[in-house]
């Protein structure tokens, strides 16, 4: 299925900050470590900072935004560990895989803004 938009047919484009979203948590779900996923939010951060209408007070709003759903993640993830079997250490492993790289985003993120 195809969206599109009223006027002209073409797909919406997706946010930057969708974007990063989705990039991240694709990271994240396929177990990266920790500290790549803190320099993809450095990658991320350098192409919104390059692109041809950049503003650095907007890129540190979509900063604020990713930083507020990716908290949000981290509490779900902390939640989700409760509900693990200890029992199943690689579902326990891969749980604690997943709140680490949620946790080294989030905080890479709060950095970059901070650095802004």
């Amino acid at each position: 299925m195809r969206i599109t938009t009223m006027a002209g047919g073409r797909r919406a484009p997706m946010r930057p900050l969708d974007a990063a979203l989705l990039r991240l948590q694709a990271m994240a779900a396929r177990g990266v470590q920790p500290g790549r996923m803190a320099r993809e939010v450095d990658v991320i951060v350098a192409e919104w900072l390059a692109m041809a209408d950049a503003d650095t007070a907007e890129v540190g709003t979509r900063l604020d935004e990713l930083r507020e759903q990716l908290a949000a993640g981290v509490v779900d993830a902390e939640e989700q560990v409760s509900y693990v079997d200890p029992d199943e250490a690689g579902a326990v492993k891969q749980a604690a895989i997943t709140l680490a790289a949620l946790v080294a985003t989030r905080d890479a993120v709060a950095q970059a803004r901070d650095a802004l």
